[in-house]
């Protein structure tokens, strides 16, 4: 499977090294590029590319409020996001999280890893540590969950088992600890990880640790 990037950078150099890494990949194509975030927009309803590498200071609109449109809870078939910045900013993450991003990158990272994490998102899978995750989003949970807000309706599609697997991602577990924490094979837990995600309409671990919090099924408190 060959891997659609859409690249939105506003420095013409460092996009001009984001387009010769990523076409020099034998399993990805460039399928567009954008200056700004009004420009991205505009070029991913026409390309439709399966990764947008979003800058998160771009002009005319910024790469948060550009990831939210691109990708947030309520659009359909949404492109996977990876947010790249200068500013290994809290706020910054959480926000970007928040707006539907699949991972988070520093731009001083080397080349070879936004690549590897472009693949990783394209593979459906979260770039951000899960733990990592688990602290920002507990951090900002007064924000993710009104005060008296419960579990609800969306929790009660999960069987227990489910609702435990889903409780421990929150918690930052990989795939191999919540096997060895409920005595499971990884195979097994990769299947209810899965199937929650479906069950929730769910893209991915990071949106998984996020709704796990909106929920009040984990605190920021616990653990």
């Amino acid at each position: 499977m060959t891997v659609r990037v859409l690249i939105c950078e506003d420095q013409e150099v460092v996009r001009a090294g984001y387009v010769t890494a990523f076409a020099a990949q034998p399993d990805m194509e460039v399928a567009g590029e954008a200056a700004n975030g009004l420009a991205a927009l505009d070029v991913a309803a026409r390309v439709r590319p399966d990764v947008v590498v979003m800058d998160i200071h771009l002009p005319l609109l910024d790469g948060i409020e550009a990831t939210r449109r691109l990708a947030g809870p309520s659009v359909a078939s949404p492109p996977k996001v990876l947010v790249v910045t200068t500013f290994n900013v809290d706020e910054y993450v959480y926000e970007a999280l928040r707006a539907g991003a699949s991972g988070f990158l520093l731009k001083d990272a080397p080349l070879a890893e936004l690549v590897n994490g472009v693949r990783t998102i394209a593979r459906g899978e979260s770039l951000l540590a899960p733990a990592v995750t688990r602290t920002l989003i507990g951090r900002f949970a007064d924000r993710i969950r009104p005060p008296g807000a419960g579990g609800g309706e969306p929790l009660d599609r999960l069987a227990p088992r489910e609702r435990e697997v889903l409780r421990l991602i929150a918690h930052g577990l990989s795939n191999a600890e919540i096997a060895q924490e409920l005595v499971l094979s990884v195979e097994t837990v990769k299947t209810y990880v899965s199937r929650l995600l479906t069950k929730l309409d769910l893209r991915d671990r990071v949106q998984a640790v996020v709704f796990a919090y909106r929920t009040g099924l984990v605190s920021a408190d616990e653990r």
